[in-house]
């Protein structure tokens, strides 16, 4: 049998295996060989990671998971019965320490992890104190397409003070983050989270304006199975502290989730979640109307510099900030900018893009934000986010203080929101929204009739063009203008899956 053969019956048993359905045996016994694309099925297992929430004693943390109905869904007795064989649970990684650190404490489970019962009806459980666990967590059956967890911690006091905010993570083998830092003001953690049963090995490489920094160690991070490992990212370099740094977290063996927990004495904590993967054009979502500092980040992983065209989308059009008209972007090395007095009042996103149209060079890139002034700031983070292609989901939203951000950087676009109904009750609403091209749409996020507890949203795209989008959450504090913004990523609910079919063609090996 040739080699092409054997390669496509591999890929044929290896969607069997996720989804269930492909068949591989013909009527009469024999092995099919030639496949046929099918119509995108419902993926049949999902997995999510997400860190340990703080180490502050006085941390606050809510975790919220869902599943969206399934499309074409009628009523409640037709989830609840499709859902009955189907479970979406989460459980306690413990913490592994470096060579040569001291074992972390016991870790104490969350009171009620967050176990989803059907699709549609979200799920909430609380952690409080230092001890809350990394979590590791597996969707099946009906539960699986579009299974989200949010993770959202308020730390009122201390070092860590802050909202921290992040979408639980799937696990992978290559992140990029920019707009880390090494900076003596900065406590900046990778948490590095393995879901299997084998352990992984990471490498994390960090880039400065200058190129790539020195590291103590290049041999590689162990990530025993079912364990979190976080790693202090001042301790990996020789070099100097640099206050824009660009991170690359992949792995040789095995497969992690990663986040970065990033802490400013200043300014406060928050979570930085993996930039889009490195692409000619980026969108950056989500700049809350009344931030009083912006600082763009962004690195190229090519042989080639990238020029890049910086643009602000405003609710009225897309326009060039006088603030910084253009970014280059060296080969392997950060590029950083602040864009002092960006959104004048008004929300809008970033778009990056050629200067060149006819030379895309990739590039990855975030945004630090800050709101507020003096001692009552507060940041957050915005990396790259690619469009959502089918449909998207952020949970965790309250009665108030939520706030969607919807961009359509090319052509018009159309996209269905639906808020779920409440973890302790309500009745789901759903609004149509069309975005105009080369704009942002920012609007409070609809709230479920008769609303109790918290609650999902989920951006369908229905038509038009390619768009991005973030959700920012704000939960004042003392003064404090507390906020985070979680930009929404496809759910990639759906996968295509060969059909075989019998052609005895393939074995003739001539």
């Amino acid at each position: 049998m040739k080699r092409t053969t054997l390669s496509l019956i591999a890929v044929a048993t290896t969607l069997a295996a996720v989804t269930g359905v492909a068949a591989l045996t013909a009527p009469d016994g024999r092995i099919p060989t030639t496949l046929e694309a099918t119509a995108p099925l419902p993926v049949e297992r999902t997995s999510l990671l997400c860190p340990a929430p703080s180490s502050s004693e006085v941390a606050e943390t809510t975790y919220t998971s869902y599943t969206p109905a399934a499309k074409g869904a009628t009523g409640e007795r037709s989830q609840s019965e499709a859902a009955q064989s189907a479970k979406a649970e989460l459980k306690p990684a413990p913490e592994a320490p470096l060579a040569g650190e001291t074992p972390p404490k016991k870790a104490k489970e969350p009171k009620a992890p967050a176990t989803v019962a059907k699709p549609g009806a979200p799920v909430g459980a609380e952690a409080n104190g230092a001890e809350a666990p990394a979590l590791t967590g597996s969707a099946n059956g009906t539960l699986a397409p579009g299974w989200t967890v949010q993770q959202t911690t308020v730390v009122p006091a201390g070092g860590a003070r802050g909202l921290l905010g992040v979408t639980c993570t799937a696990p992978d083998t290559d992140f990029w983050f920019p707009a880390v830092s090494t900076a003596k003001q900065r406590q900046d953690y990778v948490h590095l989270t393995n879901p299997d049963d084998k352990s992984a090995v990471a490498d994390i490489e960090l880039y400065g304006p200058e190129g790539a920094l020195k590291l103590r160690d290049t041999e590689g991070i162990p990530v025993p199975a079912h364990s979190s490992v976080r790693v202090l990212l001042s301790t990996l370099t020789t070099d100097p502290a640099q206050p824009d740094v660009t991170v690359h977290v992949t792995t040789r063996g095995g497969r992690v989730g990663a986040v970065v927990g990033a802490a400013d004495d200043t300014a406060g904590s928050d979570w930085l979640p993996a930039s889009a993967d490195p692409a000619g054009t980026a969108v950056l979502p989500g700049i809350p109307a009344d931030a009083t500092s912006v600082r763009l980040v962004a690195y190229a992983p090519g042989d080639d510099d990238a020029d890049l065209k910086v643009q602000l989308v405003t609710p009225t059009g897309t326009i060039v900030p006088a603030s910084a008209t253009s970014l280059h972007v060296k080969s392997g090395m950060t590029a950083a900018v602040d864009l002092p007095d960006l959104t004048r009042g008004e929300p809008g996103s970033l778009l990056l893009t050629p200067s060149d149209p006819k030379k895309a060079t990739p590039v990855v890139a975030a945004l630090r934000v800050v709101r507020g002034k003096g001692d009552k700031q507060e940041v957050a983070f915005i990396p790259a986010a690619a469009a959502i292609e089918g449909r998207a989901t952020v949970a965790d939203n309250r009665a108030k203080g939520a706030t969607l951000a919807l961009t359509a950087p090319g052509a018009t676009a159309q996209v269905r929101i639906t808020a779920s109904a409440g973890t302790q009750g309500g009745t789901p609403v759903t609004k149509t929204v069309t975005v105009k091209a080369g704009t942002t749409t920012s609007l409070p996020a609809p709230v479920p009739d008769g609303l109790k507890g918290s609650y999902a949203l989920t951006v369908e795209h229905l038509s038009g063009g390619p768009v991005h989008a973030s959700r920012t959450l704000e939960l004042p504090e003392d003064g404090i203008p507390m906020f985070t913004v979680q930009t929404l990523t496809d759910d990639r609910s759906t996968v295509r899956v060969p059909k075989a079919k019998q052609d005895l063609t393939v074995l003739d090996d001539d």
